[in-house]
């Protein structure tokens, strides 16, 4: 006698889709940007007693003479508060000295001292040297490439972010409105 029971078919499983870790930018920039400065840090902490926001701030101290916290945040990327604490410590261990801009005297200017020159130019070999070894598995024309590309990519971060907050918006309308407010409008670089 046959069955009175309907069968049913199970829905098809989807897959779940996941990144792709072999194949994602992000990634491996992240991880090879981590692996770099955590390597770098443990390093410098052994031969000059600073980590790597330290170094991040003298290299551009040493370029520029003098700059400003919002300055330093700007070119690295580090928060702004992050570099004020940095600033404070390189200014106690007489690294630089912290002074009002003389256009705008609300704003914070560190100039490098002469032992903040010194502990530059000590740290500056391990730093070219870690660099070097990097790109030795690279030929010239490959690393004129690579520095070439990671421009590109640098400059194209403003539409990343743009491209983000509109992919939020068309799928999260409430998390982008909430961000404007967060954010103070739409405050991009």
């Amino acid at each position: 006698m046959p069955s009175t029971r309907t069968s049913r078919s199970k829905p098809a499983e989807t897959t779940p889709q996941v990144v792709d870790l072999e194949h994602y930018v992000p990634a491996f920039l992240t991880w090879i940007a981590n692996k770099l400065s955590r390597g770098a840090s443990q390093h410098y902490l052994s031969v000059a007693d600073v980590g790597i926001e330290t170094w991040r701030c003298l290299v551009l101290l040493a370029i520029e003479g003098s700059i400003s916290a919002q300055q330093v945040s700007k070119v690295v990327g580090m928060d702004k508060a992050s570099v004020s604490r940095c600033f404070k410590s390189m200014q106690a261990k007489g690294l630089i000295t912290l002074g009002l801009d003389a256009a705008d005297g609300r704003v914070r200017i560190a100039t490098l001292t002469k032992q903040g020159r010194k502990l530059h130019d000590q740290i500056l070999g391990i730093a070219l040297e870690r660099e070097r070894a990097l790109l030795s598995v690279l030929n010239a024309e490959e690393r004129d490439t690579l520095i070439s590309l990671l421009s590109r990519l640098h400059e194209n971060l403003p539409e990343v972010d743009a491209a983000t907050e509109r992919y939020i918006a068309a799928r999260f309308p409430k998390a982008a409105s909430g961000s404007r407010a967060r954010s103070g409008g739409d405050d991009h670089e």
